[in-house]
């Protein structure tokens, strides 16, 4: 069961676009026989994982009195609600209602259910728009699925409108001032021009006078999934492999919170492999989420209309295409009144 809801398309830009498949959280906050709470585009859900590994997302609203399945019990293969012991399978069919036996409600698929996928240690879900309730097409980042790269997922959740962390990521010239002390982006100009270059599945937002120095590029993805790709030149001290990639997503929790993403990545082999994880682990890592500290905290303290009062320059091109992007998808999604 995969219905739509109606909404306007300021809801849908403050809370997420739909039409699309989207992350959820990390892997491992659902054990296997567990079930894990979560809010996704201003709407509450149930992460349900059966003994076997089997991953099932419901909504978190039992169907007799809207009483949360997250409050239940878990039955193996069903959940079995705490208010009233209404129990729910996970493609969100009631299964039974032990108060009334043989109740019209059994049998029926009356819970919200959606399309789940389990990818590099992340749980990405399928939420429908009214014009396209059924799943998209999902194309994975290449550097998740190449055997040859080796990623680490860092999660995080910030006080931070959806929006305003895409927009993040599709600003480089941050990195020049903003995270001019870390490890790895103290070098190169603190001045650049930026273009924009169209691609079949998104953009590049770049530098036109400099490459391979700092953050110097990045490219917005959208594969059924939205997502962004961007390189960061490593120092010799940082051990064996290329330069260091992120691919980074973004979750809207609701129009005030948003959940990060970022699978930190490098090509590796063989020995190196063990090496580079090794080193990270002991002492890349905590730098890294360091840099990312100073993305919340920056971004948190913004007013939530600071973009409705900004002056914007040639470097702010990326998060002006991200914007008019996602605000006509939230229009084409709006159903009109009546």
């Amino acid at each position: 069961m995969t219905l739509t809801l109606t909404l306007t398309a300021d809801q849908i830009y403050a809370t997420g676009l739909r039409g699309q498949w989207h992350p959820v959280c990390p892997s491992d906050f659902v054990a296997p026989g567990a079930m894990h709470k979560v809010t996704v585009l201003g709407e509450q859900w149930l992460l349900f994982r059966r003994s076997d590994g089997t991953l099932s997302m419901l909504a978190d609203r039992c169907p007799h009195r809207g009483a949360p399945l997250s409050l239940g019990k878990h039955l193996g293969d069903r959940v079995a609600c705490w208010y009233h012991g209404v129990e729910v399978e996970t493609d969100g069919t009631v299964s039974s209602v032990p108060g009334l036996p043989g109740c019209n409600l059994e049998g029926k698929q009356l819970v919200r259910s959606l399309p789940v996928r389990e990818v590099a240690g992340a749980v990405l879900a399928y939420f429908g728009s009214e014009q396209q309730p059924q799943p998209v097409e999902l194309t994975l980042p290449e550097p998740l699925t190449d055997p040859d790269i080796d990623a680490f997922l860092c999660y995080a959740e910030w006080n931070v409108p959806w929006r305003y962390a895409v927009e993040n990521l599709l600003d480089p010239m941050h990195g020049a001032f903003l995270h001019h002390d870390s490890h790895t982006m103290f070098e190169g100009d603190t001045t650049a021009k930026f273009r924009i270059r169209e691609t079949d599945r998104g953009y590049f937002f770049e530098k036109t006078d400099q490459r391979g120095v700092n953050f110097d590029w990045v490219e917005l993805c959208r594969t059924g999934v939205d997502w962004v790709d961007l390189s960061i030149p490593y120092p010799p001290s940082a051990g064996p492999g290329g330069p260091f990639g992120i691919v980074g997503m973004v979750r809207p929790v609701d129009e005030e919170r948003c959940a990060v993403f970022f699978w930190r990545y490098r090509k590796v082999q063989g020995w190196q492999r063990d090496s580079w994880r090794f080193l990270y682990r002991t002492l890349i890592e905590e730098r890294h989420w360091a840099v990312l500290e100073q993305d919340r905290v920056m971004l948190e303290a913004m007013p939530s209309d600071a973009d409705q009062q900004e002056n914007l320059y040639q470097h702010d091109l990326g998060v002006v295409r991200l914007r008019r992007l996602y605000r006509a998808g939230a229009e084409s999604q709006a159903v009109p009144a009546g």
